[in-house]
């Protein structure tokens, strides 16, 4: 009760005890009564208190009022009360809006007792389980405090309320749907609520986001004006950079959705840029945080290197290089869209090179990158736009070849601009480097330096730069000019610290010396820089000496690691033992120590942007610190080398320089290999797509080819069928469906062939003629034979010209014979069918000519059909022969020919046997036949004219037929 008196003002407050009772009372009525109008009012009693009696009500109602949560949910009226009383006396807000500045103690002692409220509603975490399905319910009195009251919750007790959320059935997307709300204090509650239930929970944030919420704030976003909106804008911004910041997952979900699409609209700023409110600043300064915590140097490359692609194809970049370059634009949003465009564009060499061609809008346009460096070098501009330029300027540098190229050729005497009306990047970093102000010789140092980062060649082009001191002597080198300009040290009467300007130049020196042998020669040629570096490491001076002391160790150092030996008063050997004379192995390895123990060397190593808190400050930068990392190592063990070690180790050297060409030579023609392999490889995939449509072309026609087969086939069998349902209903058709015009068509084509079997039957007897004539000289040739064989006094010339004669003869037999034989077939045919063996009255006359009619009309079909069969087969043949390739065409005609000739000879051998054979049975039957008919037979002559006239009898009978 003592810290009770403490919080409302000591005892004099005369109604506390009042209070306490009345709160007692309101409880008991809550507890006991029955009636809900009365657990109602009593309820909204203690609400009325929570305010005054917070630590009464807290202690002696949260768990009946927890009660009434679990019981009176059908009440909406007494569960807002509840709620509205719970996050009263839960929540710190009210108390330290109330509270004057002199009561800090008492402030203290308020968060205390919100703490403990809190931790003893979620001790049971049916509580928040409880409270989550409150906020689901849609009347706004009991959604909107429950979305007070769990944020309140969360902002005393965050990873606790959180961890029951997580682990709570649909904990996280029941809390979602608070952004879809329609009423917008709800909804921006509800964006409050997200804040602090993703803070520093990297699964709570991933459920967040794939639970559409990168969609609905940008939404809000839009819908509130983007940068010109307010508060709620504000909260969108900070919720999404929970989400996203060192989030991996998010942020890549982030890119593959297309939201960065939706950031550039955010930086659309009129050409009227006066009057910017204090809520515009605050939201365009959380959108280009927001930027940057995409494509942040802590990210992993993949991710950072994809966002940066992606802003600039969308415009992003571009629009922010317009805000870069606008005016009227506030001092600090000026310098972190200059800290954004550095992160947009570090290492990523499509953006490095769109940022390299942007123009200010002067008269004469000037580079960007110009007009940049003009502000870093100018010591009236603050301090933190200095700072974010030279970052720009690093960042544009970092991994850009191209760039540190450019920015050096600035340098050289061939591209300086004679006319000197233009500056140039170059001429500004000389001007920094060589000006009284030592923030501007140390910021034009370092940005020198990352000019030549890990650039060999660059470092031996800079070494021709020559810069006129004053009129009337010689020009000298700028690697001559730093040297002296640190030796002079404090003869200068600086502005700002001069310990500053030496650590400036020192790193520039350092970085330009490492892994450049030429640059060391030159460097060494200077007699006056080894004594006053081994000077300077000699003198004990005091703390803010010992950082110089270092430097000047490194440089030594790097003097001896990357010492080729071309100067002999300088070669490694000699170097060292000065060092072991005049400064001592020890101690020079203790200063050099000096550097990696400084404080701002710490600082300086965390991350690439420069952060100092004032311009003292800056003593290091990012990527020395690497150097100095990887240096430190080596160069204490060079110091400690025997001349026998080190010529091993130029020997090694030299054999892995050896080995490395030997390497490179490989690689060069690995790379050839490659190439054609790639070629071949473009070959083989143009021929095999080539071979793919072959292929396809033939599998294509072969499908038609198989298809017009099926056709001709399915058309065959179709023919078929009509011919013999034809046949079947002939009649029929013949009585009831002949036209008049194809009666006359069949008469007409009857009597074609009643002409052509006349024809046929004049061929015959020419054929029958000739056959007659064949047998009365094969007669004659036999008698010849017989005559020879009895006198045999022939010559044998006579003998060969009777055998080829009667070779031709027999060939002519072979030939009529085949033709007689079809004749003969077809002379039978057409008499069948001409035929009428009886005798009727007219009507089977008629009849039977309708029906020889009829057959000769399906013979006629029967012909044409096959005979357009034929023609198609044909064609489909001939079109596969034709597809064939020549070579196998060429080799199938020789083979076909060959067999045709070899099937010929062999045929006519057996075909004159046969033929022979058939004379002489025709030749005995007809002699058989005429002694059966009791004609006597004396020779073959009658024999003959016997066969002809009985011939002669067929043949008039056929005719009176």
């Amino acid at each position: 009760m003592s810290f009770l008196w403490g919080v409302m003002g000591g005892p004099s407050a005369g109604p506390q005890p009042s209070g306490a009772e009345t709160i007692q009372k309101l409880c008991d009525r809550v507890a006991s009564s029955t009636l809900l109008d009365d657990r109602r009012d009593a309820v909204r009693a203690l609400k009325s208190l929570s305010k005054k009696y917070r630590l009464e009500v807290g202690t002696q109602a949260m768990e009946h009022l927890i009660h009434v949560l679990q019981t009176d949910r059908s009440d909406s009226e007494i569960i807002g009360y509840a709620l509205d009383t719970l996050y009263n006396v839960i929540s710190n807000d009210l108390e330290e809006e109330e509270q004057d500045d002199s009561e800090e103690e008492n402030l203290t002692k308020v968060d205390d007792l919100g703490s403990q409220f809190t931790e003893i509603f979620i001790k049971q975490h049916e509580n928040v389980t409880l409270l989550l399905t409150l906020v689901e319910e849609f009347d706004f009195h009991v959604r909107w405090p429950g979305v007070k009251l769990l944020t309140s919750l969360l902002k005393q007790q965050g990873p606790q309320v959180q961890q029951i959320i997580l682990v709570s059935p649909m904990g996280v997307s029941r809390l979602m749907d608070l952004l879809a709300d329609s009423r917008e204090v709800i909804r921006n509650d509800g964006v409050l609520l997200l804040q602090q239930l993703t803070k520093s929970n990297a699964a709570i944030q991933k459920i967040v986001a794939f639970e559409n919420a990168f969609e609905r704030l940008l939404d809000i976003i839009t819908e509130e004006g983007n940068s010109d909106g307010g508060i709620v804008v504000e909260d969108c911004l900070l919720l999404l950079q929970n989400l996203l910041k060192n989030n991996n997952s998010n942020q890549n979900f982030f890119k593959e959705g297309s939201y960065i699409q939706r950031m550039k609209p955010w930086f659309e700023v009129g050409d009227d840029n006066c009057g910017w409110s204090a809520q515009k600043v605050t939201n365009l300064h959380l959108m280009l945080q927001l930027v940057r915590v995409l494509v942040s140097p802590t990210n992993p490359p993949g991710a950072t290197s994809s966002c940066q692609k992606a802003m600039f194809h969308c415009g992003l970049l571009q629009q922010l290089c317009t805000i870069l370059m606008a005016t009227g634009v506030p001092a600090d949003i000026l310098t972190e869209t200059i800290n954004t465009v550095s992160e947009v564009i570090r290492g990523c060499q499509m953006n490095q090179d769109y940022f390299a061609s942007v123009n200010a809008p002067s008269n004469p346009p000037r580079p960007a990158i110009v007009v940049l460096l003009m502000s870093m070098v100018n010591e009236r501009q603050p301090f933190v736009l200095r700072c974010a330029v030279l970052y720009c300027f690093q960042c544009f540098l970092y991994k850009n070849q191209k760039g540190q190229g450019e920015i050096v050729s600035t340098l050289l005497p061939s591209t300086i601009d004679a006319t000197g009306n233009s500056v140039s990047a170059g001429q500004l970093l000389c001007g920094g480097l060589f000006s009284t102000d030592s923030l501007s010789n140390w910021c034009a140092a370092v940005a020198l330096a990352h000019a030549l980062q890990e650039n060999a060649t660059l470092k031996e082009q800079l070494l021709r730069v020559q810069l006129a001191t004053s009129i009337g002597n010689p020009p000298v080198s700028l690697l001559q000019q730093c040297t002296n300009i640190l030796s002079q040290g404090d003869k200068i009467d600086r502005r700002g610290s001069k310990v500053q300007t030496r650590v400036g130049l020192l790193m520039l020196l350092c970085t330009w010396l490492s892994n450049c042998s030429i640059a060391v020669t030159h460097f060494l040629h200077n007699p006056a820089n080894i004594p006053f570096l081994t000077g300077q490491i000699a003198e004990n001076l005091g703390e803010e000496e010992q950082l110089v002391q270092g430097l000047c160790a490194l440089l030594l150092g790097i003097s001896i690691y990357y010492n080729d030996n071309s100067l002999e008063n300088y070669r490694k050997e000699k170097l060292k033992q000065l060092i072991e004379k005049r400064i001592g192995r020890e101690n020079f390895i203790e200063k050099l120590g000096f550097i990696s123990k400084h404080e701002l060397y710490s600082r300086a190593a965390q991350k690439p942007q420069p952060g100092f808190s004032s311009p003292e400050h800056m003593m290091f930068d990012h990527e020395f610190t690497k150097l100095v990392k990887e240096l430190e190592g080596v160069i204490s063990k060079a110091i400690y080398k025997s001349s026998e070690e080190d010529k091993k180790e130029e020997e090694v050297k030299k054999t892995l320089e050896q080995h490395d060409n030997i390497v490179t030579q490989y690689k060069k023609v690995i790379r050839e290999q490659d190439q054609e392999l790639e070629e071949l490889k473009q070959r083989i995939t143009t021929l095999m797509s080539q071979n793919e449509q072959l292929q396809a072309t033939v599998t294509q026609q072969v499908s038609q080819i198989q298809q017009h087969k099926d056709q001709y086939n399915l058309l065959k069998v179709q023919l078929g069928k009509d011919t013999q349902h034809h046949n079947s209903h002939g009649d029929t058709f013949q009585m009831n469906g002949i036209q008049t015009e194809e009666v006359s068509k069949l008469k007409e084509e009857l009597e074609e062939w009643k002409n052509k079997h006349e024809l046929l039957q004049g061929q015959i007897r020419e054929k029958d003629f000739l056959i007659e004539k064949l047998k009365s000289s094969q007669l004659e040739i036999g008698t010849t034979e017989l005559s020879s064989q009895n006198s045999r006094s022939g010559g044998l010339e006579h003998n060969n010209e009777l055998q080829k004669e009667l070779e031709m003869l027999r060939s002519q037999l072979q030939l009529q014979s085949a033709e007689i034989s079809q004749l003969l077939i077809e002379n039978q045919k057409l008499q069948n069918t001409t035929a009428d063996p009886v005798l009727g009255d007219s009507g089977a006359i008629v009849a039977k000519s309708s029906e020889l009619e009829g057959q000769l009309e399906q013979q006629i079909k029967e012909l044409k059909s096959e005979v357009k069969a034929l023609c198609e087969e044909k064609e489909s043949l001939k079109q596969h022969l034709d597809s064939s390739s020549s070579t196998v065409a060429i080799l199938q005609d020789e083979k076909i020919k060959l067999q045709q000739e070899v099937a010929e000879s062999k045929k006519e051998q057996d075909d004159l046997l046969v033929l022979l054979a058939d004379q002489d049975q025709k030749l005995s039957a007809l002699k058989i036949k005429l002694k059966d008919l009791g004609v006597p037979v004396e020779d073959e002559d009658d024999i003959e004219s016997g066969d002809q006239g009985d011939e002669d009898e067929d043949v008039e009978e056929e005719e009176q037929d």
